[in-house]
């Protein structure tokens, strides 16, 4: 156990700020998923821009990787393209 006292506010700021960030990153993996299933380019536009934002906000906040996060909206946006 921890004994000073702003260690111990350490361990309570990085639970909550770990429960955030796992919360963001399964949201955004969520939408991932959500985009790769839509069949038309249309509806998967929109959606597109969403992801876009979530995984930049992601990797500007390091939860992820500025390379995954790049490698994620590369790879989408191609899907995206392959779209009718």
């Amino acid at each position: 156990m921890a004994n000073h006292k702003s260690s111990l506010k350490r361990i309570r700021s990085n639970a909550a700020k770990r429960l955030r960030n796992r919360y963001q990153a399964k949201t955004t993996r969520n939408a991932i998923k959500k985009l790769r299933g839509v069949t038309t380019k249309a509806d998967a536009t929109p959606l597109l821009s969403k992801v876009i934002s979530m995984l930049d906000r992601l990797a500007k906040k390091n939860v992820i990787h500025k390379n995954k996060a790049s490698n994620n909206k590369s790879k989408l946006t191609k899907f995206v393209n392959t779209l009718s």
